[in-house]
């Protein structure tokens, strides 16, 4: 592999100059709140034979999420549409790259009908990217937004999806399919993103989040996440949540990035449960309606809770666990 294609060293760049000499080793004994079942319930393989039957992609298995046992036993899932090839290479992410081939223009209906098959309630469609694409792959995400609307009426649809490479036809196509949840993740701090998101920039993704709560009018909820442990600041963080809010982003996730390999970015510290309690705090006095921070946070775990009650004015009664449920 060459080095600008490299996940642990983009650009062939010294990672080790930007996020310093101390970093975590990659096989070493985690934090005790990194703890959860393994995967195996009767659920679980249920879902595993339903999702192999419809030669469909998930990301919870994709980029080898640790909640993926909780959330399939619980009924939920996050659908990867167009491939499991990204054309681009982000050096936190475990989902493979290279030059898609997927073209399938049964798969919206195939998505559709596990969705109802499953009885969910609120469903979670994400994609690769694919830059390849002339509308990069917007006809995709409003053909499952049609068919889980056809095929399952009763499930709220949340799309995440890529920046589009800033372009505002595909975004707004996407808009005007009207999912209930439009989710675009800013993934790391704007210092972090030579690093860990060649190809993307910051102030782009926050565009994205703005134009699509303009064009969606007041009739859907935005959203955005982040990952520590990369070297930034708590004030680095509080800056970009400011940019976040600013770009009109009501639902914010915040979790810990969990190296997948040697060939990804090296961990430079595992933030503790206590700091991301507090993480949380400082993001509702930005105003945010809901916020969901904690190690083991996904964008999509418990997604079907992030916006259940958006708009009520306050946050949840409960107190985080360090899962963020």
């Amino acid at each position: 592999m060459s080095a600008t294609r490299s996940r642990a060293k983009p650009g062939g760049m010294d990672v080790l100059s930007v996020l310093g000499r101390s970093v975590r080793p990659l096989r070493e004994r985690k934090p005790p709140w990194f703890k959860v079942p393994p995967p195996g319930g009767a659920r679980y393989r249920e879902l595993t034979e339903l999702i192999r039957s419809e030669n469909l992609h998930t990301v919870c298995q994709e980029a080898a999420c640790p909640n993926v046992g909780e959330c399939w036993e619980r009924g939920t899932a996050t659908f990867m549409i167009l491939g499991d090839t990204c054309t681009r290479r982000c050096g936190f992410c475990n989902v493979k790259t290279g030059r898609p081939t997927w073209n399938d223009p049964l798969e919206p209906a195939r998505v559709a009908r596990s969705v109802a098959r499953m009885g969910l309630g609120h469903a979670v469609i994400t994609s690769v990217d694919r830059d390849d694409l002339p509308d990069k792959g917007a006809s995709a995400f409003v053909g499952v937004i049609r068919q889980i609307r056809r095929q399952a009426p009763g499930c709220r649809v949340e799309v995440l999806t890529p920046d589009f490479q800033g372009q505002e036809m595909p975004l707004a196509k996407v808009i005007a399919a009207r999912p209930d949840v439009f989710n675009h993740n800013v993934e790391v701090v704007p210092r972090l993103y030579p690093l860990a998101r060649r190809g993307s920039r910051f102030a782009r993704s926050c565009r994205v989040l703005r134009l699509a709560r303009e064009l969606g009018e007041g009739e859907l909820v935005t959203k955005s996440g982040l990952m520590v442990g990369l070297g930034e600041s708590a004030e680095e963080l509080l800056e970009a949540f400011a940019a976040l809010r600013e770009s009109g982003v009501q639902v914010l996730t915040v979790g810990q990035y969990l190296r997948p390999s040697e060939r990804h970015l090296p961990v430079v510290r595992y933030w503790h449960p206590d700091e991301f309690a507090e993480l949380e705090r400082a993001a509702y006095r930005l105003g945010f309606d809901h916020v969901a921070a904690g190690p083991l946070v996904r964008s999509s775990y418990h997604a079907d809770q992030h916006v259940g009650w958006v708009g009520s004015g306050s946050p949840p009664v409960a107190a985080p666990t360090a899962a963020g449920t």
